[in-house]
C-alpha cells in the first residue's frame, strides 16, 4: 500500500513535467542578487518580468532562477529596503544574471512593481506564514533595552507568548516543544536566555527570519505545530565593518569583513549582560548571580560561480546562582558546514553536516549534590531545488539525525555526602527522512503545492526495563488513581538493537485561486509527525525539562491541520488584508498523571498517559504598509483542548477523561504594532498586547488531616489567570552625522508604560494574621524604562 502511493504521486509529477513542455521555445535565466555594500547574498528578492505577468524569488542562498521566452523582456527586481532595479534582457540562450541591490535610504514609490510583487504573492499557494525583516524587529520597543526576535514574533496572528518573563512560543494552540526552531538549519532545543527574559538570537547576526504556521513544505518535519527558520549573515565580502549596540544591562558587537575581496567573508559576534558584576553592591542580593553570553560566527567562501562554503557556528551559556545554595547553568552550541553546489541554472543543491548540543547542569549545594544532561544530535541534510520550468518548481531532498539523549548524571559535591552516583540511562534514535514537493501553477489564476515526507524513526539499544504485560503504569480502581508499575525486571540491549521501528507518510498539500489581480482564496493541509516529547510540569520550555524520545512505550505525536484563507490587497498594496480559519487535531499528546516525579526519573514511562489534542481559530491580519505611520493590527480568536480518557472502561483517566483547555490556551489574543517616522531623525514606535488570562488550577477546599491542610483542587485548567495586557513605547534618534563612515542612534524604551502588574503566578497561602487563606499574584514586570546606544561603522 506504501508503495502503490509512492509511485501514484510519482506518476503524478512525471505528467505535470511532461505537461509542461508543450510550451513555446523558452530559456533560463538564473544567477544571484546580491547587495552591491556587502556582498551578502538576499533571500527572498523578489525577480520579475510585468508584462508576461511571470516572476520567481530567490531562495535561501540568494539563487533564482525562471524560464523566460525567448526575445526582448523587462525585468523588475524589487527587495524591501533596497532601490528597485530595471533590467532590459535579450535571450537568445540560457543566461547567467548575477544582480546587484542598492540599500535604499528613502524608499521611493514603485507602484508598478509593488502590484506586481503582491500579484505573486497572492498567486502563490504558500499561507499561514509570516516574515518579519530584521530592520521592522529592532524598531519594536524592548525589555530592558533588547531587541528580542522570539518576543517580537508573539505580535503576530495565531502567536502568543508563554507567560509574563517565561521562555518560548505558542503557536495555533500547541505547545511550545512542538515548535522547531532552526538556526542556519541547525536545531535549537532552548530559545531563551535567563529563563525567557531574552531570546538566544543576536538581532545584529540575523539576515531573515520566516515563521511557518501551517501549509508547511515537505521538506520540514520533526515538529507537529510550526517552524521557526532564521539566518544568520553571511559577513561582509567587500569592506571591514562593525556594529553593535550599549544598553544598560547588556550590549553587543558584530565584527565582518573580506577573507578575500569579493570571495571570502568573516562573521563574528558577541553579546552579554553584566548586571551580575553590580550585584555585590546590594547587600541583600550581593551572593546572587544571573548572567548570559552568546557568540555567533561563520566563514562564507565563493569557491566559482557553482560552489560556495559555509562554515557557521553559535555558543550560548546562561548562569544562575542563588546565594551559592543553587547554581544552574545551560546553553546551546552548534556547528554547521554547508556546501552549495550548481549541477546547472535550473538545480540547485545544498549539502549540509550539523553538529547541535544543548546540555544543562543543576547544583544543589544546600543537598551536597550536582546533575548533568544533555542531547547531542548529529544532522545530515541533502536539498535540491530543481527550476523545470516557469510554472514549475521541484523540491526534494534527504536528511538524518542521529540523537543521543542523556538523561543525567546525578553525583555528589561533596566527599562524605550520603548521596550516591546515579546515572541515568542514556538513550539513542536515529531520525531519517525522505521528502519531495512540487510548486506548480496550473493556470494564470490558479496555483497547486503537493508534497510528501516519509519519515522513519528508530529506537536504539539501551538498557530497557521489562513489565508485566508491557504496561509500566497500573490504575488503582479503589483509589481512583494510577501507579507506576514495578519492573519484572531489565534488558541491556546492545546499541545496534532496533528496539522500536516507526515509518510514516506525511502529505502535504496547498491551493491558491486568484479570481481578481489584488485578492485570493487559499487553502492548504498538512501531516506532521513529531517523535521527540517534552515532559514538563510548567507552562513554557525551562531549563530542567525531559525531553524523551519516541518507543516502545511512547508513540510519536501525529498531527492533521487544514486551513482556509483569504488574502487582499488594497490602494496599490498600501494596505493588506489577511483572514484565515484553521482546525488542528493530534493523537498521542502526552500527559503526565497526578502526582508525577518527573525530574531524574530513569523509568518516565511509569508517570505518563497518552491522549489527544485539538484546536481551531480564526485569525486576522491588516497591514499599513506605507507612508509615515506604518504598522500592523492582529487578532486571533481561538480554542485549545486535550483530553486523556482511561485506557479502559474501568479507568476515568486524567481529569474524568473529559476535554479540558490546554495550559497555553488564549481565547482573545490582540496586538497592534505601529511606527511614526516624524522626520529623519525621529522614529516613534508603540505595541499594545491583550491576551485572555492563561489557564491555571485553583484549589477550591481543603481538609485536616494529621494537622496538615490537604488543598483539594478542581478540575484540571478551571480557572485562569487575569488578562494579560501591555503597552510598550519606545523612541529612536538618528542624529545627522557629518562622517558618512560611522552612524549611530539613540532607542529610548519604555516596557509595561502604564506599569500594568500582569501575573505570572497566583499561589495560596495563609495569612498570619487572621487564619485566613489568600491569593497572592506574583508579578515579575512594571514598568522599565530603558536606553541603548546603536552604532555601525
Amino acid at each position: 500500500m506504501l508503495m502503490s502511493k509512492l509511485h501514484f504521486f510519482s506518476f503524478s509529477l512525471i505528467l505535470i513535467y511532461s505537461y509542461s513542455l508543450l510550451g513555446q521555445e523558452s530559456f533560463i535565466l538564473s544567477g544571484y542578487v546580491t547587495d552591491v555594500e556587502t556582498n551578502e547574498k538576499l533571500i527572498g528578492v523578489n525577480v520579475l518580468l510585468p508584462e508576461l505577468n511571470l516572476g520567481t524569488t530567490t531562495n535561501e542562498y540568494g539563487f533564482y532562477s525562471i524560464s523566460i521566452p525567448q526575445g526582448g523582456q523587462e525585468l523588475l527586481i524589487s527587495y524591501l529596503g533596497f532601490k528597485n532595479l530595471i533590467e532590459n534582457i535579450n535571450l537568445f540562450k540560457d543566461q547567467t544574471l548575477n544582480i546587484k541591490l542598492f540599500p535604499e535610504v528613502e524608499l521611493l514609490e514603485e507602484v508598478v512593481v509593488k502590484d506586481n510583487i503582491e500579484r505573486l504573492n497572492l498567486r502563490s499557494p504558500q499561507m499561514s506564514v509570516n516574515s518579519l525583516s530584521i530592520n521592522t524587529i529592532k524598531k519594536m520597543p524592548a525589555t530592558l533595552g533588547e531587541v528580542d526576535i522570539i518576543k517580537s514574533i508573539t505580535l503576530l496572528p495565531g502567536v502568543t507568548n508563554g507567560g509574563e518573563g517565561a521562555s518560548g512560543f505558542n503557536v495555533r494552540g500547541g505547545a511550545a516543544d512542538q515548535n522547531l526552531i532552526l538556526l542556519d538549519e541547525a536545531i535549537i532545543f532552548n530559545s531563551s536566555h535567563l529563563f525567557g527574559f531574552f531570546s538566544v538570537f543576536n538581532p545584529d547576526a540575523i539576515k531573515d527570519i520566516k515563521l511557518f504556521k501551517g501549509g508547511i513544505p515537505a521538506n520540514y518535519g520533526g515538529r507537529v505545530s510550526s517552524v521557526l527558520n532564521i539566518y544568520q549573515k553571511d559577513g561582509n565580502s567587500n569592506d571591514f565593518s562593525a556594529e553593535g549596540g550599549i544598553g544598560l544591562i547588556s550590549s553587543r558587537l558584530l565584527l565582518e569583513g573580506p577573507l578575500k575581496k569579493e570571495k571570502g567573508s568573516f562573521l563574528f559576534g558577541g553579546r552579554s549582560s553584566y548586571v551580575h558584576l553590580f550585584l555585590p553592591l546590594i547587600e541583600s542580593i550581593k551572593d546572587n548571580k544571573a548572567y548570559f553570553y552568546d557568540l555567533n560566527t561563520k566563514l562564507s567562501y565563493t569557491i566559482d560561480p557553482k560552489n560556495n562554503l559555509y562554515l557557521s557556528g553559535y555558543f550560548g551559556r546562561d548562569v544562575f546562582d542563588i546565594s551559592n545554595l543553587f547554581n544552574n547553568a545551560y546553553g546551546n552550541s552548534v556547528a554547521n558546514f554547508r556546501w552549495n553546489h550548481l549541477f546547472s541554472n535550473q538545480l540547485f543543491s545544498n549539502l549540509s553536516l550539523i553538529y547541535s548540543d544543548y546540555d544543562y547542569r543543576l547544583d544543589f549545594s544546600f543537598a551536597d549534590f550536582e546533575w548533568n544532561s544533555s542531547i547531542v544530535n548529529l544532522n545530515l541534510k541533502y536539498d535540491f531545488k530543481h527550476y523545470l520550468s516557469e510554472k514549475i518548481k521541484l523540491e526534494y531532498g534527504l536528511n538524518s539525525i542521529y540523537y543521543k539523549f542523556d538523561p543525567g548524571l546525578i553525583e555528589p559535591t561533596k566527599e562524605d555526602s550520603s548521596i550516591q552516583i546515579n546515572k541515568l540511562t542514556d538513550k539513542y534514535a536515529l531520525e531519517s527522512s525522505l521528502y519531495t514537493g512540487i510548486n506548480y501553477q496550473f493556470s494564470p489564476k490558479t496555483s497547486i503545492q503537493l508534497g510528501g515526507r516519509l519519515s522513519n524513526f528508530i529506537r536504539l539499544g539501551q538498557k530497557l526495563n521489562t513489565y508485566v504485560n508491557d504496561n509500566p503504569l497500573v490504575y488503582n480502581s479503589a483509589l481512583k488513581i494510577y501507579q507506576g508499575s514495578e519492573p519484572s525486571g531489565e534488558i541491556n540491549y546492545s546499541r545496534g538493537t532496533v528496539l522500536k521501528n516507526f515509518l510514516y507518510i506525511e502529505p502535504r498539500a496547498a491551493l491558491a485561486y486568484q479570481n481578481k489581480p489584488s485578492q485570493s482564496f487559499k487553502a492548504s493541509y498538512n501531516r506532521m509527525v513529531q517523535y521527540l516529547h517534552l515532559i514538563s510540569n510548567t507552562n513554557s520550555p525551562t531549563p530542567i525539562d525531559i525531553w524523551a524520545p519516541s518507543g516502545k512505550f511512547i508513540d510519536p505525536q501525529i498531527l492533521d491541520q487544514f486551513a482556509i484563507g483569504y488574502f487582499k490587497s488594497f490602494n496599490s498594496n498600501r494596505y493588506n488584508l489577511e483572514f484565515e480559519i484553521f482546525h488542528k487535531s493530534s493523537q498521542n499528546r502526552l500527559d503526565y498523571i497526578d502526582g508525577a516525579e518527573l525530574i531524574a526519573n530513569d523509568a518516565i514511562e511509569q508517570v505518563l498517559l497518552t491522549g489527544e489534542a485539538k484546536a481551531k481559530g480564526l485569525e486576522l491580519l491588516i497591514r499599513k504598509n506605507e507612508g509615515k505611520l506604518s504598522g500592523w493590527i492582529a487578532y486571533t480568536l481561538s480554542r485549545s483542548e486535550q483530553r486523556t480518557p482511561g485506557r479502559t472502561s474501568s479507568e476515568v483517566g486524567i481529569n474524568n477523561g473529559d476535554w479540558y483547555v490546554t495550559p497555553y490556551d488564549k481565547t482573545h489574543d490582540i496586538s497592534i504594532t505601529t511606527t511614526y517616522a516624524l522626520n529623519k531623525k525621529w522614529d516613534f514606535n508603540a505595541n499594545f498586547l491583550f491576551q485572555t488570562g492563561q489557564p491555571i488550577t485553583y484549589p477550591e477546599a481543603q481538609y485536616q488531616f494529621m494537622n496538615f491542610s490537604i488543598p483539594n483542587y478542581e478540575t484540571r485548567n478551571n480557572s485562569r489567570l487575569p488578562n494579560y495586557h501591555r503597552l510598550d513605547l519606545s523612541a529612536i534618534y538618528s542624529p545627522n552625522r557629518k562622517d558618512k563612515a560611522y552612524s549611530g542612534q539613540w532607542v529610548f524604551s519604555i516596557f509595561n508604560a502604564y506599569n500594568r502588574q500582569n501575573a505570572a503566578n497566583i499561589r495560596f497561602q495563609k495569612n498570619i494574621d487572621t487564619g485566613q487563606n489568600e491569593a497572592v499574584r506574583l508579578s515579575i514586570f512594571g514598568i522599565i524604562p530603558s536606553v541603548t546606544y546603536n552604532f555601525k561603522f
